[in-house]
């Protein structure tokens, strides 16, 4: 019962926050991602939390479904409005933004 998870870090003009992410899967530490770059995870099917992390700065935890020989896909960016990335000093699980994107499909 295997799936991928599908992780992409690319964002659309410059970005402050740019370095290495964490890729956080149920608690747990299951890879990396660098930016322009896209990683992929194999996971168990079923029902999964995800979360991004830098430092101390990370996204809020997304809960997903993935199904068995399919993939699910996420782009991750450090790229927010203003007002947003000053509140992320004081509230760091605003300073990164997980996004789900088109499932690619079977395996």
């Amino acid at each position: 019962m295997a799936a991928t998870l599908k992780m992409t870090h690319k964002a659309i003009g410059a970005e402050v926050r740019r370095g290495t992410y964490d890729i956080v899967v149920d608690g747990q530490r299951a890879g990396s991602v660098e930016m322009n770059e896209t990683t992929e995870i194999p996971i168990e099917a079923g029902r999964h939390t995800l979360q991004i992390r830098s430092g101390r700065n990370s996204s809020r935890t997304l809960t997903f479904e993935a199904a068995e020989n399919r993939a699910v896909s996420f782009r991750c960016t450090g790229k927010s409005p203003l007002p947003i990335f000053l509140a992320s000093f004081v509230v760091p699980s605003l300073a990164l933004h997980l996004r789900r994107e088109a499932d690619d499909g079977a395996l």
